[in-house]
């Protein structure tokens, strides 16, 4: 009996430490293998066990933990979730430096955001923009969408955002029509991977761009847009720089292009 209780507890041990430090340990390094671990096994682990979504998680984090109406406290909220407890596929602090960065730099009045997911990079960019500026923001998964409306009113920055649930390639060529666009000054891109090229296309079609607009493009190394690089880095419409960095909470390569429309 006694045998059989030591072997159990051990055994709950060993995979206790394999799930909570060896495995993430041994992936950090693997941007293929990382986002394997944990945006499919550990989240379909912890969904299980716990009959929550990981979004409805990283929520409970942040009104636990940040402070209602400061966005830099909800940012610093999620990424001690992210860091100390569950892998989520923000921007991350690491990018969200560059992202930042970027933006102060640009200092857009009028910003879309493709691919909102829980509204980390949302807070971000809002929190740096003018009083008189709007960030449009589209995501097309509705339970994402429900969780990120949640997080963007506790970060107090609501009164700059629109959030839209849909399809990129629907929603774009309607974006002036719907809110008045006229063109946008900076388009951060971290929704699907192979929309990447076609939605930079769209807006070019549509005219949503001017001479200067920015597009800043995430995870285009990890999980890579070779489509989308090929094509903004050889054309001569556009001028772009490559921020080299890290996938979103591991020491993978990853990176941000910033690329400028020239006209």
């Amino acid at each position: 009996m006694w045998c059989v209780l030591v072997y159990c507890t051990g055994a709950a041990v060993l995979l206790y430490a394999l799930y909570r430090w060896v495995i993430p340990s041994a992936v950090q390094y693997h941007g293929g293998l990382a986002l394997i671990w944990h945006d499919v096994i550990v989240e379909r682990l912890l969904d299980t066990l716990t009959r929550s979504t990981r979004p409805q998680r990283l929520l409970a984090a942040v009104q636990k933990n940040a402070t209602r109406g400061d966005p830099r406290s909800v940012v610093k909220a999620i990424d001690e979730f992210c860091n100390h407890n569950e892998w989520a596929m923000n921007v991350g602090n690491e990018k969200g430096c560059i992202l930042d960065s970027v933006v102060s730099e640009a200092n857009p009045v009028c910003v879309l955001e493709l691919g909102t997911y829980c509204g980390y990079s949302t807070v971000r960019i809002a929190s740096l923009l003018p009083p008189h500026a709007k960030l449009i923001t589209l995501e097309f998964n509705p339970d994402y969408a429900a969780i990120a409306r949640q997080v963007i009113s506790w970060a107090g920055v609501a009164d700059k955002v629109h959030l839209i649930e849909g399809e990129s390639g629907q929603w774009i060529p309607k974006l002036k029509e719907q809110f008045g666009v006229k063109t946008f000054d900076l388009v951060f891109l971290d929704h699907w991977k192979n929309r990447y090229l076609l939605d930079t296309k769209l807006m070019e079609e549509c005219g949503l761009l001017r001479k200067g607009s920015i597009l800043l493009a995430d995870n285009v190394i990890c999980p890579g847009t070779p489509d989308y690089l090929e094509y903004i880095r050889n054309s001569p419409r556009y001028k772009s720089q490559y921020f080299k960095s890290y996938l979103e909470y591991t020491k993978a390569e990853d990176g941000l292009e910033k690329s400028i429309f020239l006209g």
